[in-house]
């Protein structure tokens, strides 16, 4: 028997950047500037390892202390994404102390992930944290990251050793350091992700990790056409993406509630299509500078923004702006209601493939990623042979960019271009058509609209959200596996997996986080883990550790009755507006338009 969701959630004050740390080398003195010795060494011994007596003191105390300490809460088999291997060494915890110094490979990429940690431990902990780097980075009672150059690791790759001295990872790239960063900051108390020191003893679990992602592309997509989202949020849902080791943001820039990007080739498909949103709620766009805001920010957390610019259907927005692109000539007005598949570029008016040329082409100056996302859905009103000639020449288009293509699956049809994948969000896992697109070249990101769709709701009385692909809790979420998903489908063909978040009924950040947590971490796990490490009762019972860190961090959730949470239901808050950062717009009135949708979360 279910019971009535909830969101929790507490304070939203949830400290930006991550963990991180790196293998080992040769020993190197510890600067007596941080320590407070006089920096010369005891007798012999002491220099010939490179320490201070007063650091051999201190590393004997941490020893006694960890000793000492009750044993962590939290294991290391305890992560989500679940690791490739995990060897556990019950005598070697490692309790995190006021005088530990982050040290780090020089090399800026690697040095900015260990900004980014010691950004993440400062607020909670209280303590300094220096970074410095240096050719040959080891622990010494503190934290190391290192670029080791392992090959066998890959791009994405890492080694978390923890041990009574301090904790070490090691990678081939900064990505790699990176990742190992978010398995760190898991295994700290969930008090990590305070603002504000608290006291708490920063113990750690003994023992080496190894893990490598099963997929390139793991990825989940915002949905910012149906209602608007701001910059500040959008940068806070890349930051829930890097917890769990997502590499891949796919915005979702253009529908015909709503055009959220600047052209300065068509200054009005912001000022115009950008001005509505679903129901009565603010529309809104982003600045080229804006935009180009969330791209750094997503890289600088390794993360890679995929823009979609949705043709030739789902382009009202994009028509109230320019008549002239309609099959008519006419400009309709603008479009607040959700119904799909009566919008169309018109692709016999050679002005339209203009338009998608100036339209990508400034797209694609702005994303330094491979990709640039078509959309190709819904387009019902479009014969066959004239859909296909269309997306045809658009995949012609990005090609002379440079770039590589992404659609929607309907585009299978369409001859193969190289590079080019195919994104699936079929119910069923029979589909010819698409089976035969991998047949001629194409590559698939599986995004099952029954497993992945986070707009679904949880239960019938979730109180926003959508049923047509079914409802989905975690399980339904957790339990598919991508590599056997689709009929005549090889498991090579596979590139990886994707969540999307489309946002009819999403009005909030609030409620934002309440559809994507906790499902986001399960498409998390299957893109990045090995599959032999698939189970469903370890993966519940690892996700319910996380409910503390989520509160703590202010994180709205939704408290499915299929994990076990540790901590007792919060009240529900009330939902917040979008943000406006971006460029909000004014709406001219529309006839007919619907009321706004149900608000989720109030109490």
């Amino acid at each position: 028997m279910t019971t009535s969701p909830s969101i929790a959630t507490t304070t939203a004050n949830t400290p930006p950047g991550v963990l991180v740390s790196a293998p080992t080398a040769a020993p190197e003195p510890l600067d007596p500037s941080r320590t407070g010795d006089s920096g010369a060494p005891a007798d012999a011994a002491a220099q010939a390892v490179g320490r201070t007596a007063g650091e051999l003191a201190r590393a004997a105390e941490r020893t006694a202390a960890a000793l000492l300490a009750p044993a962590t809460a939290i294991r290391l088999g305890d992560v989500v994404p679940a690791p490739e291997r995990i060897e556990p060494d019950a005598t070697a915890g490692y309790l995190l102390a006021d005088d530990a110094v982050i040290r780090v490979s020089a090399d800026p990429a690697a040095v900015a992930v260990a900004g980014h940690l010691a950004a993440l431990l400062r607020p909670a902990t209280g303590y300094p944290l220096p970074v410095t780097d240096t050719a040959t980075p080891v622990p010494a009672g503190g934290i190391a990251l290192e670029l080791s150059g392992e090959a066998t690791l890959g791009a994405e790759g890492y080694r978390l050793d923890i041990t009574t001295d301090g904790v070490r990872i090691a990678a081939g790239t900064a990505a790699g350091l990176w990742y190992g960063v978010q398995t760190l900051r898991q295994l700290l108390p969930p008090a990590v992700e305070n603002a504000t020191p608290v006291t708490e003893r920063w113990m750690l679990p003994g023992g080496s990790i190894l893990d490598r992602p099963r997929y390139p592309h793991r990825g989940a997509m915002l949905d910012v056409a149906r209602h608007f989202f701001g910059v500040t949020d959008v940068l806070r849902v890349i930051d829930h993406l890097a917890r769990y080791k997502l590499n891949r943001l796919h915005l979702h820039l253009t529908d015909d509630q709503g055009w959220r990007i600047a052209i300065d080739s068509w200054p009005r498909l912001a000022t115009t299509g950008g001005a509505g949103a679903v129901g009565d709620a603010p529309g809104g766009y982003y600045t080229q500078a804006d935009y180009q805001r969330i791209v750094a920010y997503a890289a600088d957390r390794h993360i890679t923004v995929i823009p979609e610019i949705d043709l030739p259907g789902h382009t009202h927005a994009a028509l109230t702006a320019y008549g002239e692109l309609a099959p008519d000539g006419v400009a309709p007005p603008p479009y607040t209601g959700t119904d799909v598949g009566f919008s169309y570029v018109d692709p016999a008016n050679e002005r339209t493939y203009d338009f998608v040329t100036d339209v990508l082409g400034e797209i694609a100056a702005l994303t330094p990623g491979r990709w640039l996302h078509i959309g190709g859905d819904e387009a019902f009103k479009v014969p066959a042979e004239v859909y296909a000639a269309f997306v045809e020449r658009v995949q012609r288009i990005v090609a002379a960019l440079g770039r590589d293509v992404i659609g929607w699956h309907q585009i299978a049809p369409a001859a193969h271009a190289d590079r080019r994948l195919l994104q699936w969000w079929g119910t069923t896992g029979d589909d010819p058509v698409t089976a035969e697109a991998v047949r001629r070249g194409a590559r698939l990101i599986l995004s099952p609209a029954n497993h992945a769709y986070l707009d679904m709701r949880y239960a019938p009385d979730t109180p926003i959200g959508h049923d047509w692909a079914g409802l989905i809790d975690v399980r339904q979420a957790y339990d598919w596996d991508p590599a056997s998903h689709l009929v005549g489908v090889p498991a090579e063909a596979v590139l990886g997996v994707e969540a999307p978040l489309w946002t009819e009924s999403v009005t909030s950040l609030t409620e934002i986080e309440f559809m994507l947590f906790p499902r986001l971490p399960a498409i998390a796990e299957l893109g990045w883990s090995p599959r032999s490490t698939h189970d469903w009762e370890s993966f519940r019972a690892r996700l319910a550790g996380h409910g503390p860190r989520w509160a703590t961090a202010g994180i709205a959730y939704h408290r499915s009755p299929e994990v076990p949470w540790p901590q007792p239901a919060t009240p529900v808050p009330h939902s917040r507006q979008p943000s406006t950062s971006g460029h909000p717009v004014e709406r001219s009135p529309v006839s007919g338009a619907e009321g706004p949708p149900a608000r989720a979360g109030t109490a």
